[in-house]
């Protein structure tokens, strides 16, 4: 029996699974998919936004400013990046400006710091590669960049390092109240425990339906991106927006905290939850905007383009509730939901506590976790000791992000542990330079087939029937 069970491995659930276990709470996280991370996590813009676009007095604005006040703290014991570079808001003319003054007194009213209105000169001098009809901007200097599946990875990582569970490819079905807290199944599996907390992304509806709450519905919302080679990441050196619409804060410009640019997302209402394929359409509404926000964009350097969906939900804000006793909705957790996400996790163990459920600091619980990238910031001495004592970080698979034997092994053999090639990229960022694993592929496809006592034909790139290597062309005895 489980203190609590959290359906959904995302950031959200993550880093909830991560605060609850650092007070006492037996934990188990459900995950549908094959890894953490695979939802919205997986692809979004990496803000961590500075809390001038929600309405003040809402969930999202009370929770945007104090997450990302928190977030700097949570990456540096997590061992994830976290670049705190700035945000411009650009406008184009009168009513772009009268736009940013109303969002400007919004963000003073939610309580974010320094924010201000730039333009002339000085907005030149510190982005130089505005595009020629920028007249304006609103300048957030506490926004910041983050690699959302990085901390999500982290963060469940951690939790599991303190006892939490994760069960993979266990897609909810049936959630019964028992005597003693729900019986959480899958069809072939059940988990029990005592508080079930639903942070099931764009299938969160689905999730409370199953308790009988249909009290609000999820709208998934795609939007598509464009990312850049790492020689064109130092053409803005802050995140730069458009005015914001009633469909969201609109198309960016940003560099990421890797050396890429990113461009997007397009903001499109679809039916199909599964939906992330990229449209011609798509990707020319993001160049047109992007090109009109910043000059110079290299669009012949686009080494990547793909999509992310949001969870749009019914009531405008984020639902955070407690339809049923001990089963917490954690749902409709679109934009501002990464910067949000340790805030949220804050609030989701002050309901628990509201409850009367036992929570005490544990004496014993690690609260630090090396980062994955280590590896890169040892000196040349550090590195040619660690590679005399253990070669395979002498061997470098991924040539394009320098990614050795020595941290794809490592990776492998880390809570939560990768079982397909996709897993491995998003660990090690093996594949994700310029030749997107055409050269390395192989190489990890041998080492994952090893590490997991399988055949090469047997590795996927993302699960399923993603099957790399379909069959073997010779046999050797």
């Amino acid at each position: 029996m489980f203190d609590a069970v959290i359906i959904g491995a995302g950031v959200c659930g993550a880093l909830i699974a991560r605060t609850l276990t650092e007070y006492g709470q037996k934990v188990c996280i459900l995950e549908k998919a094959g890894d953490v991370a695979m939802g919205t996590t997986k692809a979004n813009s990496a803000i961590v936004h500075a809390g001038f676009d929600a309405k003040p007095g809402t969930l999202k604005a009370k929770l945007n400013v104090k997450g990302s006040e928190m977030m700097e703290g949570f990456c540096r014991s997590l061992g994830v990046k976290y670049s705190p570079i700035g945000a411009l808001v650009v406008g184009f003319n009168d009513g772009d400006r009268r736009t940013l003054e109303t969002l400007l007194a919004r963000g003073v009213e939610n309580g974010v710091k320094e924010l201000r209105i730039l333009e002339g000169e000085e907005l030149k001098e510190i982005e130089p590669n505005l595009g020629e009809q920028v007249c304006c901007a609103l300048y957030a200097p506490s926004s910041a960049i983050v690699c959302p599946y990085e901390l999500c990875i982290a963060a469940a990582g951690n939790a599991m390092d303190n006892g939490a569970e994760l069960r993979l490819n266990f897609m909810v079905k049936t959630i019964e109240k028992d005597g003693e807290g729900f019986v959480v199944s899958d069809g072939n599996e059940s988990v029990r425990g005592h508080v079930v907390i639903n942070c099931a992304g764009v299938h969160s509806a689905e999730i409370a339906g199953l308790v009988g709450d249909n009290s609000f519905t999820i709208t998934p919302r795609k939007g598509e991106y464009m990312l850049l080679d790492k020689e064109c990441g130092s053409l803005v050196s802050h995140t730069v927006f458009r005015c914001p619409s009633a469909m969201g804060k609109g198309i960016l410009v940003s560099p990421t905290v890797d050396g890429n640019l990113l461009l997007g997302p397009t903001a499109v209402n679809i039916e199909d939850m599964e939906d992330f394929s990229v449209s011609a359409e798509g990707i020319a509404a993001v160049r047109e905007s992007a090109a009109q926000q910043v000059k110079g964009i290299a669009f012949n350097k686009v080494i990547a383009s793909f999509a992310g969906l949001r969870s749009v939900g019914s009531t405008g804000d984020f639902i955070l509730n407690e339809p049923v006793k001990g089963f917490i909705n954690v749902a409709a957790i679109e934009s501002p939901g990464l910067s949000s996400a340790p805030a949220i996790a804050e609030y989701v163990r002050e309901m628990l506590a509201a409850d009367g459920v036992k929570l005490e600091k544990r004496a014993d619980f690690v609260s630090e976790r090396r980062s994955v990238h280590y590896y890169k910031t040892l000196s040349t001495e550090e590195k040619n000791a660690l590679i005399a004592e253990h070669p395979e970080y002498g061997h470098i698979i991924c040539r394009c992000e320098t990614v050795s034997e020595g941290e794809i092994l490592e990776a492998l053999r880390r809570n939560p542990r990768p079982t397909d090639v996709d897993g491995v990229k998003r660990r090690t960022r093996a594949t994700m330079g310029r030749c997107q694993g055409g050269f390395c592929t192989p190489y990890i496809v041998e080492l994952l087939a090893k590490e997991l006592g399988s055949d090469c034909t047997e590795v996927t790139k993302f699960g399923g029937d993603s099957h790399i290597i379909i069959e073997k062309t010779k046999v050797t005895e």
